[in-house]
């Protein structure tokens, strides 16, 4: 039996889609979560600032002894991954590859529609992960600075909320996509206003079920299933807890029991020689 936990991370409450799926798909898993809310947004942060982010939540997660690790942020798997997972002593898991076979498998034009945050659009990840797939594929992507904030602040059908998706999903509509990958890890949470204003013929994409999919199979080829059943899942912050609590329970229920908080801004002792020595080979 491999009863150590999976680690997931995500500048906030974004990643809860992926934990949302893990829990139906995986029910026997433990699972550390780690939602870094004093740095939220990560989509206008700089790439050394991204980083160091990851380099100290790697760290706490790899001091709890996880046996992988689910980078459940699309900035981060478009920016930091190809680096970290080189280094990283347990396998790692974007949303970035799975979100493009998703929408791969989806779209019936080959005309793909991407909205994610301004770092991953910079980046190009998602339209260099599809068109890898498929060369003849089209891709046109959007960055959405104002989602991230709406769903932090838990306004998911408010006014501004609708008139954001309007403004940054009708030039995607012009170029006539049929599939819509929500290529940041907080947009599902807007699921419902997205899908009622794209109509039914464009299909939206998340990424979290192809990724925990992947996850699965990882697990199962390095024999690192826990038998079960499942005895924790525990969830930290670098801000405020009482914050997080509250949407996070609003978002998927009370599977959120308590929330702690870990300081990622250097007040913090180093958390032992794994994350010590994969500190060293990133950055």
């Amino acid at each position: 039996m491999e009863s150590r936990p999976i680690g997931i991370f995500d500048s906030g409450v974004g990643g809860l889609t992926v934990v949302r799926t893990l829990i139906d798909r995986l029910p026997d898993e433990n699972f550390i979560y780690f939602g870094d809310t004093a740095h939220v947004p990560y989509g206008t942060k700089t790439r050394e600032q991204l980083f160091g982010y990851a380099r100290d939540i790697t760290d706490f997660l790899l001091s709890h002894q996880v046996k992988s690790i689910v980078i459940a942020c699309g900035t981060h798997s478009s920016v930091t991954l190809p680096e970290m997972e080189t280094a990283c002593p347990v396998p790692m898991v974007g949303v970035v590859g799975p979100g493009a076979r998703a929408a791969v498998k989806t779209t019936r034009n080959g005309r793909i529609g991407v909205i994610a945050t301004q770092a991953s659009v910079n980046s190009g990840s998602y339209a260099k992960a599809i068109e890898s797939i498929n060369p003849g594929y089209s891709v046109y992507s959007a960055a959405c600075s104002q989602f991230v904030p709406l769903v932090e602040s838990g306004l998911l059908n408010s006014p501004a909320t609708r008139q954001a998706v309007r403004e940054y999903i009708t030039p995607l509509l012009d170029e006539g996509i049929d599939t819509l990958v929500m290529g940041c890890t907080h947009y599902p949470f807007l699921a419902p206003v997205i899908e009622e204003f794209v109509g039914t013929d464009v299909i939206l994409v998340d990424p979290a079920e192809e990724t925990v999919t992947e996850l699965a199979d990882i697990l199962t080829s390095q024999h690192l299933q826990n038998s079960g059943p499942r005895q924790y899942c525990n969830f930290y912050v670098s801000g405020k807890p009482e914050n997080f609590l509250q949407l996070g329970r609003t978002l998927i229920g009370n599977v959120i029991e308590m929330v702690n908080k870990h300081s990622l801004d250097g007040d913090q002792p180093r958390v032992g020689f794994k994350g010590e020595k994969y500190a060293q080979h990133i950055g």
